[in-house]
């Protein structure tokens, strides 16, 4: 509850979703609302947890990273930063 999800280094996006996007003309925003963006699984998680998270993945050849972070706030949100802009999703 009361948290701000900052999304400000996630993965490059994978070609297929910038064909979705390029054909059916939807913007950038939605289709972060729809589509996982090649994310795969995230973790909520202590850098220390995260670095234990990251050298298992790579020890089964799975690429992985922190892509941001978490901080309080007033209402729950997630915001994300993609190609120099940042889109903001209020949660309920």
């Amino acid at each position: 509850e009361n948290k701000k999800i900052i999304k400000n280094k996630i993965f490059e996006t994978p070609p297929l979703f910038k064909l979705i996007q390029d054909e059916s003309q939807t913007r950038w925003e939605e289709m972060f609302q729809v589509f996982n963006m090649g994310h795969r699984l995230e973790f909520y998680t202590d850098e220390i947890t995260a670095s234990e998270i990251i050298d298992c993945s790579k020890s089964f050849n799975i690429e992985a990273q922190i892509i941001g972070y978490v901080e309080d706030a007033q209402q729950n949100e997630v915001e994300i930063s993609h190609l120099g802009n940042t889109y903001k999703y209020k949660g309920k």
